[in-house]
């Protein structure tokens, strides 16, 4: 099992991850509020923004405050450079 690092020492799954998106548009905000009124919602930001949302095979929604183009070199094992985690406020 591979775990990715989804910002600030959080770890998932990567083999579990379906999909990551931006959390901007309407419909993956209403599958945020669903999956957070079912219990399926993990909030990984550690208060800060939500810049990606990731889903993964068992139905969960988890948050995360890296951008999904930061995520997508870490699940295709292509990082590249420094991490791109935000700065305290």
């Amino acid at each position: 099992m591979q775990l990715v690092n989804i910002g600030y020492g959080n770890l998932l799954a990567a083999n579990r991850v379906i999909a990551v998106v931006s959390p901007d548009s309407a419909p993956v905000r209403r599958m945020v509020q669903d999956a957070r009124e079912a219990g399926r919602l993990i909030d990984a930001t550690l208060g800060r923004k939500t810049r990606s949302v990731l889903v993964t095979d068992s139905g969960h929604v988890v948050l995360s405050a890296l951008q999904t183009t930061a995520l997508q070199g870490r699940l295709t094992g292509r990082e590249a450079g420094a991490p791109e985690e935000e700065e305290e406020p």
